[in-house]
């Protein structure tokens, strides 16, 4: 088996297996652990300024990938006109300089701040320099290779439908430039390590409070001046 086919035939199902399989069981054997375990108790001020540009920044970027993979002709039909290929690509550019910006400040946060880097685990840390890869990875990808988004419709969306539908082509991939295949890795192994760390909260959905009855809340807390008269 060459490398080409290590990578990007047998580790993508390993990947894709490992978080379903274990997500599962997490779920069912440890169903409290699935939480983000945040840390806004322990600091506030660099979690706001680093969360709100990561999130949003990394959301709106998975979000145009998806529409890639979903509607690739949609894709390719607005790269037609050269100024909309220029709008995407900046827009692109921007979402992923401002998640990068985001991801340093909680890098630094996290191995900064005492109380926070007392909670931390190595996992965090592994995951937060998993994103910062990815994130560098796809700037480098876009400032590097242009018109990402038109490429990735021909031939990153056939790729991953073959994956998809159990058809795998990795040859698709062979001639790709080597930054472009770190990211497409490093998207794997953020696959295969999701159910291991806090990132397994993302799968959560309170779909629940839309259908559950009112909840009641009583305040047993005494008043001070009742307190003291009794």
């Amino acid at each position: 088996m060459t490398a080409n086919s290590m990578l990007f035939l047998a580790f993508p199902y390993v990947a894709i297996a490992l978080s379903v399989v274990v997500t599962w069981m997490r779920f069912r054997r440890r169903p409290f652990s699935v939480s983000s375990l945040s840390s806004q108790l322990l600091e506030r001020k660099r979690l706001y300024w680093g969360s709100i540009p990561f999130h949003w920044g990394v959301v709106l970027i998975l979000a145009g990938h998806l529409l890639a993979l979903l509607v690739p002709r949609g894709v390719i039909w607005w790269d037609a006109v050269p100024a909309r290929v220029y709008l995407l690509e900046g827009t692109g550019a921007a979402l992923a300089l401002w998640a990068l910006i985001g991801l340093v400040v909680l890098i630094w946060r996290r191995l900064s701040h005492p109380r926070i880097r007392a909670v931390s685990t190595a996992m965090d840390v592994v995951v937060l320099l998993l994103l910062l890869l990815q994130v560098a990875t796809g700037l480098w990808t876009a400032a590097s290779y242009r018109f990402g988004s038109y490429w990735f419709a021909g031939v990153m969306t056939p790729y991953l439908w073959s994956l998809l539908t159990l058809r795998p082509r990795p040859e698709l991939l062979a001639n790709l430039a080597w930054p472009i295949k770190v990211h497409v890795t490093g998207f794997f192994v953020l696959l295969a390590v999701f159910p291991f760390s806090r990132l397994v909260h993302m799968v959560t959905l309170p779909l629940g409070y839309l259908i559950r009855p009112w909840q009641i809340v009583v305040w047993t807390r005494q008043a001070r001046g009742r307190r003291r008269r009794a």
